[in-house]
């Protein structure tokens, strides 16, 4: 067997030998807000009854109780908010980017790092499908939003993604002043 090949082989066999990171925090900071002056990182400390209230909107169980939305502002006005989240697909975690408008309307959705086979990141085309939807009981799978074939626990996930997002970002605005 030649080296190369044995290589490929104990790459394939390693876990983790696919992982791959998109973006940076930074680079999807920049991405979520391209016309942005100023972005503000906001910790969202819930409340028991907040995180069940979330949890019961999007369908998913919350890691803890301690979130970070991040809300871009351009002259003191906010034009968008941004979540940053890592969730496990498979056995192994992924990290997206889930954009909202200031009306808690998904803008973009991206995956900044995926730690599953390749083959089962989800495409930007399947991606680009959230842009517009907002928390609904619409917003799943054989809902709005169409499966991925042989990537059905990837779409899972990052639909439980973007609806966590939205629920957070829905009850930030609902507290604000």
């Amino acid at each position: 067997m030649r080296w190369y090949a044995a290589v490929a082989i104990l790459c394939l066999a390693t876990p983790g030998a696919w992982a791959r990171t998109y973006l940076t925090k930074s680079q999807a900071l920049d991405l979520a807000f391209p016309d942005a002056d100023q972005v503000e990182a906001r910790s969202l400390f819930l409340t028991k009854e907040q995180a069940s209230r979330v949890e019961a909107r999007s369908g998913a169980s919350l890691d803890g109780r301690l979130s970070t939305l991040y809300v871009g502002k351009r002259r003191g006005e906010t034009v968008g908010y941004a979540v940053i989240e890592a969730a496990t697909v498979r056995t192994l975690p992924q990290t997206l980017l889930v954009v909202l408008e200031p009306d808690g309307a998904v803008r973009l959705v991206r995956v900044l790092a995926f730690f599953e086979p390749e083959e089962y990141r989800p495409p930007l085309r399947w991606l680009d499908q959230f842009r517009g939807r907002r928390l609904s009981s619409g917003l799943r799978l054989g809902g709005e939003i169409q499966g991925i074939t042989g990537a059905t626990l990837s779409a899972q996930a990052v639909t439980r993604q973007v609806r966590k997002a939205a629920a957070l970002c829905e009850l930030l605005l609902e507290s604000r002043p």
